[in-house]
């Protein structure tokens, strides 16, 4: 039988500072550990066995004698602390500098572009958080018919259209034409489309989401799987993420439908990797700073955890990690720089500490060993700790 894997990214369920942290401004940013100090102590019992509280100390979560996994704790090494950036270094690639950010709005003639080329005015080009953003100009983007434009403390270029006012088919278009135009210095990591529904006063993102990711710089594990002829399904975002380049993806609406995807894939998937990403920790809840909906996320993982690990076949290796921090207790609502968890798990993985790993791109390296391609990119396997 063929080796599997599965990279399962919780998304900003960070572990605590990266050395480099305070050159982010995210001085104290410890998702996971403030998360457990807030509520008075975790209680996930599954995540415990695998080896959770051996990582790092969590009120609630014991470091238990004889976990089920391997654990370890992995810094960031590519510049930023973006969903993209973080994806990418799993994958091999490092950046050498963060992408751009625009903390006062895209410059002018960037604006005045892409209303030129898609054919419509614009307003707002402000930071923001989504619902915020809706309350204050969804009455008059349906008005005007013109697109809601803004960002955040990340690499993004948001447009958000009422779906009974611009078709998705017409924001989707526009969303890629913003991504042919971002070239260098402009050159975000994502555009997003952030439709919505409702009336004023009660607007709703809808799971129509879609974000077009700027194409990686180099080779990534998923290009040399290709390569290799070895198939690579996504679940979530993370197809996106990667230009949709060496990655057949599906969209997912929350958590739950993501769980049920990889649950699918792993009982009758084929050979190859399943790349997925479940987003609400961090979309849903940590830039909205909601502490107990990202606790209820936890909790809700932790008792999926069993039914997924139950139906690895022999030759399954399923590692679950992170790609940034997004604390819910602080006083912002961005993405933090910290360090991931990293558990391995598996019929024939040994519980073992797999330490202090100096970048995300030793798991993609690791993959890449288990699945029999000679690819590393920038990071070095823990496979034979791991492999009884």
């Amino acid at each position: 039988m063929a080796h599997r894997a599965i990279i399962l990214v919780l998304d900003g369920v960070g572990i605590g500072e990266a050395p480099d942290t305070a050159a982010y401004g995210d001085q104290g940013s410890d998702t996971l550990g403030n998360v457990a100090r807030a509520v008075g102590g975790l209680v996930l019992p599954n995540l415990e066995r695998a080896g959770l509280g051996l990582i790092a100390p969590l009120q609630g979560v014991a470091a238990v004698e004889r976990p089920t996994g391997a654990w370890g704790l992995m810094e960031p090494r590519s510049a930023g602390k973006d969903s993209t950036t973080g994806h990418w270094e799993i994958a091999g690639v490092h950046l050498a500098k963060p992408f751009p950010t625009y903390p006062h709005g895209f410059p002018p003639e960037v604006v005045a572009e892409f209303s030129r080329r898609t054919g419509r005015p614009v307003i707002g080009n402000v930071v923001g958080s989504g619902t915020a953003i809706l309350d204050t100009y969804g009455e008059e983007h349906q008005r005007t018919g013109a697109w809601i434009l803004y960002t955040s403390a990340d690499s993004v270029f948001q447009i958000a259209a009422h779906e009974e006012t611009i078709p998705l088919a017409e924001l989707y278009a526009a969303c890629d034409t913003a991504r042919a135009m971002l070239a260098a210095p402009h050159d975000a990591s994502r555009v997003i489309a952030r439709p919505f529904v409702g009336v004023p006063g009660a607007w709703k993102r809808t799971a129509n989401r879609r974000d077009v990711s700027i194409a990686p710089p180099a080779e990534t594990l998923l290009d040399a799987l290709a390569v290799a002829g070895i198939p690579r399904n996504g679940v979530g975002k993370v197809d996106d993420l990667f230009a949709r380049r060496g990655l057949e993806g599906g969209h997912t609406k929350d958590n739950a439908e993501g769980v049920a995807r990889i649950l699918e894939w792993i009982r009758r998937g084929p050979d190859g990797l399943l790349f997925a990403n479940l987003v609400d920790f961090d979309q849903a809840y940590g830039h909205r700073n909601d502490v107990p909906g990202f606790y209820q996320a936890l909790r809700d993982f932790d008792r999926a955890l069993p039914d997924l690990t139950s139906a690895l076949r022999e030759d399954d290796l399923l590692f679950i990690t992170a790609d940034h921090g997004n604390d819910p207790t602080t006083p912002s609502t961005d993405h933090a720089r910290e360090c991931v968890p990293v558990l391995a798990l598996g019929a024939r993985v040994r519980p073992v500490a797999l330490g202090r790993r100096p970048t995300f791109s030793d798991l993609g390296a690791t993959v890449a060993e288990w699945l029999g391609v000679g690819f590393r990119g920038r990071g070095t396997s823990f496979l034979p700790a791991i492999i009884a």
